[in-house]
């Protein structure tokens, strides 16, 4: 009888610690050790301009998102509708497209359209390895001297974009008017 509780406790341990991690929120997991720093730099080519690069530089000065995003991200699809929405109401964003093909990135841009200000084409990953990209999608949230203020972890959804990162995005913009 006694050979059977141990193997049996410790199933119980396991369970109750899988049972504990299904309920917690992946950002409380995965905290950014980047919020509040410098973002890295992006200085990669364009996705639809490849001579073209792109720096942080370029979105200094202004509260933005950078939004890792990419083609054969299914996840990303759902998220699309609200970072377009996040465009059309006059929030600055940013693509960082991970891991994927020039074609296929392009042929998803026409396909459910193009929300970015500009897309830095990240074949290898190495561009989302610095900024600390686990996946897609990633959402980050630069103040105007280019610090990262926010990681959204997984799919923007309306609850997210309505509770926080608009309020997000304004408070900080208040925050560089003042």
């Amino acid at each position: 009888m006694k050979r059977y509780l141990l193997p049996l406790a410790i199933f119980v341990a396991l369970a109750a610690v899988l049972a504990v991690a299904l309920h917690l929120n992946d950002r409380e997991i995965v905290p950014s050790p980047l919020v509040g720093k410098a973002a890295p730099e992006l200085g990669a080519s364009r996705l639809l301009a490849p001579d073209e690069r792109l720096t942080l530089a370029d979105i200094r000065g202004q509260v933005a998102l950078v939004n890792v995003w990419a083609s054969w991200c299914v996840a990303c699809r759902e998220e699309h509708a609200y970072i377009s929405a996040l465009a059309e109401q006059g929030v600055p964003i940013y693509g960082l497209n991970y891991k994927d093909t020039r074609a296929e990135a392009r042929q998803w841009l026409s396909e459910f359209g193009n929300p970015y200000d500009a897309i830095v084409f990240d074949k290898e990953g190495d561009i989302g390895m610095d900024w600390g990209v686990y996946g897609v999608p990633e959402t980050f949230l630069l103040d105007a001297d280019g610090r990262i203020r926010y990681k959204h972890i997984g799919a923007i959804t309306r609850e997210s974009m309505e509770e926080e990162i608009l309020p997000r995005v304004q408070r900080l913009r208040e925050e560089a008017d003042a």
